[in-house]
């Protein structure tokens, strides 16, 4: 496996520590950013999965990604899920994919519906690769990637994360 080949990379900004969200809001922020074209990928719809506990929370999904406030693992953010290969390199996609979860965040802790209440931890990070055909959770791919990884976000602490039935996923901490 080598970094080039990768794609489908997610990106989790982690809510700060003691903020509490009511996820109801973030429906009607979503269908606001479809009608409003806000995001630069064409999106399609909400979907709701509150009810699904640890789940995938409220979901605005988007034909080349989807946006979403993710509460997997207990750990609620917002999470950016590239579906659609991108050109260029893994450095590029990884830096479109977390400029993608960042700007969303803003855009969500400026909203009104949030009412200022929304913070997010933007040195407290999540990435994956959504592909566990091309990048499964094994040391080949910490070791093809941790490279890179540590390129990109020079001087945070990195660690691959979960076991080997899972997404590959490290944790980030600026």
């Amino acid at each position: 496996m080598n970094s080039a080949s990768v794609h489908h990379i997610n990106v989790k900004v982690l809510v700060a520590e003691g903020v509490s969200v009511d996820l109801e809001a973030a429906v009607g922020v979503f269908h606001q950013w479809i009608k409003n074209t806000v995001c630069p990928e064409i999106l399609i719809d909400v979907a709701e999965y509150r009810h699904v506990p640890a789940g995938p929370g409220i979901l605005l999904i988007g034909h080349e990604a989807n946006y979403s406030f993710d509460e997997r693992e207990n750990r609620l953010g917002l999470l950016y899920n590239r579906k659609t290969t991108l050109d260029g390199t893994f450095q590029s996609r990884l830096a479109q994919a977390h400029q993608a979860a960042l700007t969303a965040c803003d855009l969500l802790e400026k909203d009104p519906a949030f009412d200022g209440k929304l913070k997010f931890d933007r040195k407290n990070l999540e990435v994956f690769v959504n592909d566990r055909l091309l990048a499964p959770n094994t040391d080949a791919t910490w070791q093809a990637l941790k490279p890179e990884l540590e390129k990109y976000f020079a001087g945070s602490v990195i660690e691959r994360q979960g076991e080997p039935r899972d997404l590959f996923r490290v944790g980030v901490k600026k």
